[in-house]
């Protein structure tokens, strides 16, 4: 007993081990830095299969071989059966024993391996590593992707479009060279076969062969303009049912929960629709190929029993011929499937193409080098931007911003105080102009130094779906304990941070903030995002409604730790609510993308303008720093 458990972890372990080392043998996870993939369905499937093409062109050997092999058995069974209608049991090891043994060795041994060596190379090498590879390479490449791409469209439909066309790219490649090949190679070596036995016995063969393709030539692209419509239908009804998952409190307050349930039916009739087109054809193409597979079978034994009757092919002929028609028959279901599958994938594959090939929109030159903030002066010179529009949102602004200045900006919704904000941070390039920090043009520096030299906290807080420590962090993950708890502190967060849990069972910085930090309230993740960025401690500082979520006694417990995080920084603050920017160096005062007044608050006041005006509708307030 113990001998037979030893034994069998043995096994085990060598199993273990010996797959391993296979799927060890290609890289799921290049290291290159992906660029922008090709627009055309060859070249970007050829793009995504760099690094796999050793195992598939072994797969398809493989593949070749096997559909030979599998051939010359049908074979060897005519022989077999003429060799038993011809010759007595006791001379038949004497003239074809050798033949029987090798055949017996192909049987046991050879093909055994080569099924062996087939299904390591697809199961260990391609399944798993091939569409991980792919969607590695997609994630990185759409991570550098500009905010407008992901405000363009829903996330919930990107993802989908990553996930299955990674796996319909592996499918479209490997049926392609897998399958395609065996059929090829089968279907030709049973015309040889057959050919050596009677020429007109490749008759219904070749008629069958070409009713077969006239069946794919009408169908298959069908299925393939199907599968693409089918593929879209599937992501945007994903999409919109993440889209209401990932803002159900909006959906709870407006108790609008049927109202979304018809926006989800639409989307899902829309994909049910395509699945019903899809299977009406799939109904005609198995009907039909079924019809054919029946007719080939019942000609080829007829023409077969016919040629035998005026003793033009032997018993093992007919043999050969009935026994390929019968396999062929249990084949065509099979090819059939396989073929409008990988049509189907192509549809998938040409459909995500349309997501993941959009060319980057904002990109570092390719000498761009990091950016160095010696002491944070920033300029605006002649800056304009349209989001796309001939004319209007930023025309032709001049700013300069000295460093260690704090300046606020100032005016009324849609003056373009947040898209001023986003072009500093080059979500956006410029229609003209220049943005320079220390002298340098943001447009010629790398994108990730630049935003690592800017702490940002918005009004819209939104936290990953990860620990309070990892969210912390993220403004500087190699930061101790001690220093992320000091920045907590700062921040007014600590307390609350160390009363929290999640159902898990984790506590204080451990435990999981949910979605978007939907776990906390409004003023918890508003703390937890300035901690954040104090933790970050860059040079460039901006705050976008920074205290918007928070109560006046909590927003007055955290305004001298702001003032704290603001010594030595260039500021830039925006605020509606004025009292809380009243006391910076400068206010800027927006109005349709042009700057129209600037000085502090009391001489902006004096000059009762727009900045009067505002001051004057609000009922004023504190002024958390010094004037």
């Amino acid at each position: 007993m113990i001998s037979s458990s030893v034994f069998a972890a043995r096994e085990r372990l060598w199993n273990v081990y010996m797959l391993r080392f296979f799927e060890r043998l290609t890289n799921p996870f290049p290291e290159p830095e992906p660029r922008q993939p090709p627009s055309g369905l060859y070249a970007f499937c050829r793009y995504y299969t760099r690094g796999m093409e050793w195992p598939l062109l072994l797969m398809t050997l493989c593949s070749a071989m096997l559909a030979i092999a599998e051939v010359s058995l049908f074979g060897f069974l005519g022989q077999l059966v003429d060799w038993l209608n011809q010759q007595q049991p006791d001379t038949l090891w004497q003239q074809e024993g050798d033949t029987l043994v090798l055949m017996g060795l192909l049987l046991l041994v050879g093909l055994p391996l080569l099924v062996a060596l087939h299904s390591v190379i697809v199961h260990q090498v391609l399944l798993g590593n091939f569409p991980m590879a792919i969607r590695w390479l997609a994630h990185r490449y759409l991570l550098r992707q500009s905010l407008s791409f992901y405000q363009d469209d829903f996330a919930g439909r990107i993802a989908t479009k990553v996930m299955q066309t990674s796996l319909a790219v592996r499918e479209a490649v490997m049926k392609l060279l897998d399958v395609l090949v065996y059929i090829a190679i089968y279907f030709l070596s049973m015309m040889v076969l057959v050919a050596q036995a009677d020429m007109r016995l490749m008759l219904p063969l070749l008629g069958w062969l070409i009713g077969y393709c006239l069946l794919m030539w009408y169908f298959v692209p069908r299925l393939r303009d199907v599968s693409a419509v089918q593929a879209d239908a599937r992501s945007s009804m994903t999409g919109r049912v993440v889209d209401s998952y990932t803002n159900i409190s909006t959906v709870k307050l407006f108790s609008h929960s049927q109202r979304e349930s018809d926006y989800a039916k639409e989307s899902m009739e829309g994909f049910l629709s395509s699945v019903y087109q899809q299977m009406r054809l799939a109904t005609g193409l198995n009907v039909l190929v079924q019809c054919l597979n029946y007719l080939l079978v019942f000609v080829i034994t007829a023409v077969a029993i016919y040629l035998w009757s005026f003793s033009l092919v032997s018993v093992g002929a007919i043999a050969i011929a009935v026994s390929l028609a019968l396999r062929l028959n249990g084949m065509s279901q099979w090819i059939m499937w396989e073929v409008s599958m990988l049509f189907e994938n192509i549809g998938t594959v040409t459909d995500g193409m349309n997501t993941l090939s959009q060319p980057l929109d904002v990109t570092d030159n390719r000498d761009a080098k990091p950016l160095n903030v010696s002491q944070g002066a920033i300029r605006f010179k002649d800056v304009s931007f349209h989001y796309d529009k001939t004319e209007g949102v930023i025309e032709q602004l001049n700013l300069s911003i000295r460093a260690g200045e704090r300046i606020g900006l100032v005016g009324r919704s849609g003056a373009g105080k947040s898209t001023l904000v986003n072009l500093l941070l080059r979500f956006h390039d410029l229609a003209d102009g220049q943005i320079l920090i220390d002298g340098q043009d943001i447009s010629d520096v790398q994108q990730d130094s630049l935003r690592q030299q800017i702490g940002m906290v918005t009004q819209d807080t939104s936290l990953l779906h990860r620990s309070v420590r990892e969210n912390i962090l993220y403004g500087h993950p190699d930061a101790t304990d001690e220093q992320m708890i000091a920045a907590a502190k700062r921040a007014e967060a600590h307390e609350f941070i160390l009363g929290l849990s999640d159902p898990q069972g984790r506590t204080g910085y451990d435990a999981q903030v949910g979605e978007r930090g939907v776990k906390l309230s409004g003023g918890q993740r508003q703390r937890v995002a300035i901690a954040r960025v104090i933790l970050k401690d860059a040079p460039i500082l901006i705050l976008d409604e920074a205290t918007s979520a928070l109560d006046s006694s909590v927003e007055a417990d955290i305004q001298q730790g702001l003032l704290n995080m603001m010594d030595g920084k260039t500021v830039i603050a925006i605020a509606h609510r004025l009292s809380t920017i009243a006391a910076m160096d400068r206010l800027i005062v927006l109005d349709q993308g042009r700057i129209v007044e600037q000085g502090n608050h009391h001489e902006l006041v004096k000059k009762a303008g727009i900045y009067a005006q505002l001051w004057a509708h609000q009922s004023g307030g504190f002024i958390g720093m010094e004037t």
